[in-house]
């Protein structure tokens, strides 16, 4: 077995090859290889450094976590405004739903995050894609939040059963297919919300 040997204390000025980014994408690595967040320990091992010099970078491992989580869920789809509301909404629920899926212990982690910063991403997306349709700001936030349980509870009860992906995302599309018409009962003819508090 070889061991990496470790460098010592804060990174040298010349960089060392160090940095924020590389820091944020070994753990996403460690974290999707052994399905949990990885300790600094162990991240500074994979990195051949020492623990202080990531502390270096974030000054604790709570701004490290949102880092890694704001980086992954980052990754999730995009919306182009080229396909229906109600298609975007859909690949942006199956694209969230299959992070934390790659991710295990993913979802644990923002579950018991102080941060909101992946949340913002994941609901900006979300805004971008149900923005023209006339929903008022209280039946946004509450049409986010609920697509939030969902999605969250979801991948929950996917840890435990042996579905194959098919089937997965077969319940899932008709799940998401009653949010979206809820959504669209919610709607007049002409875009106004009609939502009632």
């Amino acid at each position: 077995m070889t061991v990496k040997p470790k460098k010592r204390g804060r990174p040298s000025k010349s960089g060392a090859g160090l940095s924020q980014k590389m820091i944020v994408e070994t753990a996403k690595k460690l974290m999707q290889g052994q399905g949990s967040v990885p300790s600094i320990r162990k991240l500074a091992a994979e990195l051949g450094m020492d623990a202080m010099a990531i502390y270096h970078y974030f000054r604790n491992k709570d701004e490290l976590l949102e880092a890694v989580a704001i980086s992954l869920v980052e990754g999730i789809y995009q919306p182009t405004g080229l396909a229906s509301w109600q298609e975007e909404l859909t690949e942006l629920g199956w694209s969230y739903l299959t992070l934390l899926s790659d991710y295990p212990g993913l979802l644990e982690t923002l579950l018991k995050m102080r941060s909101s910063g992946p949340a913002e991403v994941f609901i900006t997306r979300f805004e971008r894609v149900i923005s023209d349709i006339g929903l008022t700001a209280d039946s946004k936030k509450n049409a986010v939040n609920l697509l939030a349980d969902y999605l969250h509870g979801y991948a929950f009860s996917m840890q435990f059963t042996t579905i194959v992906q098919e089937e997965r995302k077969a319940i899932y599309t008709g799940s998401i297919s009653l949010y979206l018409n809820a959504i669209s009962l919610g709607t007049s003819a002409s875009g106004s919300c009609v939502f009632h508090k």
